[in-house]
């Protein structure tokens, strides 16, 4: 049996739009933020269980998207941003340019990709072992989608934390 995993970034954030990396800082839907999110309910009627980062603009967005519709929302930490430590509230251009070093080497105060990778690793074995044959989405950052790619597909975290986000209604993967 399996599961079908679902993933959804948040919807897009004050910071997003003025195009600052939020990392662990909480963030705050924007207006077209909190109209996307309204869309992602609606798309998404079809889960068992919902699953997002507990960094304010995730939950704001399931808050949103799920709120009185009866579907379980469960927070959970292991799917934040990666903490850019220092960074944190910098530049999206500055942080960018830096992340290829931080694969494997922690941001000043933070943490590194890899270390994301774990957290994402352990989050997925307890979906795993909860929720086979269920289908479960995933509300959470940039930062977890690479890492659920090099933990499906073995896409070397060096290739994704460089490569162009290009946004798209969901990700779908039967693990």
């Amino acid at each position: 049996m399996s599961v079908t995993l679902v993933y959804e970034t948040h919807a897009i954030t004050v910071d997003n739009e003025a195009g600052v990396a939020t990392g662990w800082l909480p963030g705050e839907l924007s207006a077209a933020g909190r109209r996307a999110a309204a869309e992602l309910g609606v798309r998404r009627r079809d889960v068992d269980v919902v699953y997002a980062s507990d960094l304010r603009r995730a939950v704001e967005t399931v808050e949103i998207a799920f709120g009185g519709g009866g579907t379980e929302v469960r927070l959970d930490r292991r799917l934040r941003e990666c903490d850019y430590g220092a960074f944190n509230g910098r530049p999206v251009r500055e942080v960018a340019a830096l992340r290829g070093g931080h694969v494997d080497v922690p941001w000043p105060g933070g943490q590194s990709y890899r270390q994301v990778v774990g957290e994402t690793a352990a989050f997925l074995e307890d979906v795993l072992a909860e929720w086979q044959g269920g289908r479960v989405l995933v509300v959470a950052h940039s930062a977890n989608r690479w890492a659920l790619r090099n933990l499906i597909f073995g896409t070397p975290l060096e290739d994704l934390v460089d490569a162009p986000f290009v946004w798209q209604p969901g990700w779908e993967y039967r693990i």
